[in-house]
């Protein structure tokens, strides 16, 4: 399903694209209460669509959440293109709800490693970054209900994962890096959030969520974080579903999810 019609790509390069549309794949339960987009990660330089992708979505499927999953543009392209697409994917999933049936005010934003810094930047990020509306999907409403953060990227400051920041730009000044991190976007307007990490991650040092935490924390925004002993970095399910490893204590977080998610009323 692409986000746009070929000829209305905002900041398309034919140059650098290869036939590349970005596009969100749709995973769809009749009669589902809410919706998720789904970043899958990779450093910005790829994106695992399989273990945080596809199988993260039949997992929501299977608690009757409905999503899609986002194929992003990746490096050459530089910030702000990926939150650009997903932006679009949120409002094209809005947009959607009436046809799909799940409520429109119940989308949320997942994304794991890069991926969560692409989902906390769409949650938190309020610029269109030029990007003028074209259609009636543009009418509609990027910001996202909730956010689901799975080993995030979320600041590129001290605790940053420097791949994914030279990456995402060629500016790597500390202003561009502050500029960029998403636990300083955050404020009062930010959307709930469920968040969680391994501790024993040295790819993206857990103090990414656990300073996202304490950014909601200050504005008031509810939020749950779970961290674990069990497990490295990118382990998605962490349930043993190839390619992801069995890590059963860490798995035990998407039960945690499913009850944060009744909770909050965004499933029954």
């Amino acid at each position: 399903m692409y986000l746009w019609k070929k000829e209305n790509i905002p900041h398309y390069n034919k140059e650098i694209d290869n036939g590349f549309m970005p596009s969100m794949h749709p995973y769809i339960v009749k009669n589902s209460k809410s919706c998720v987009v789904i970043c899958p990660g990779g450093a910005y330089r790829a994106k695992a669509m399989l273990h945080e992708g596809e199988h993260i979505a039949k997992w929501l499927n299977s608690i009757g959440v409905s999503a899609f999953v986002l194929d992003y543009r990746l490096k050459p392209y530089e910030h702000p293109i990926p939150v650009i697409d997903g932006k679009r994917a949120v409002r094209y999933a809005r947009h959607l709800s009436d046809e799909y049936g799940y409520d429109r005010d119940k989308i949320g934003i997942m994304g794991f490693s890069a991926g969560g810094h692409l989902a906390g930047s769409i949650g938190t990020f309020k610029d269109n970054f030029g990007y003028e509306p074209i259609d009636d999907i543009d009418k509609e409403s990027s910001r996202p209900d909730f956010m689901i953060l799975c080993y995030a990227v979320l600041s590129f400051t001290e605790y940053a994962h420097r791949g994914s920041f030279e990456n995402l730009t060629s500016d790597l000044s500390a202003l561009n890096a502050l500029r960029l991190s998403v636990d300083k976007n955050v404020d009062a307007d930010t959307p709930p959030a469920f968040i969680w990490h391994c501790t024993g991650d040295e790819s993206v040092p857990v103090e990414n969520s656990l300073n996202m935490a304490l950014a909601l924390r200050k504005y008031r925004v509810p939020f749950e974080i779970h961290t674990f002993n069990d497990g490295p970095h990118g382990v998605g399910l962490a349930n043993g579903t190839a390619p992801a490893p069995l890590y059963e204590h860490t798995a035990v977080w998407i039960k945690n999810l499913k009850n944060w998610l009744e909770c909050l009323k965004f499933i029954d």
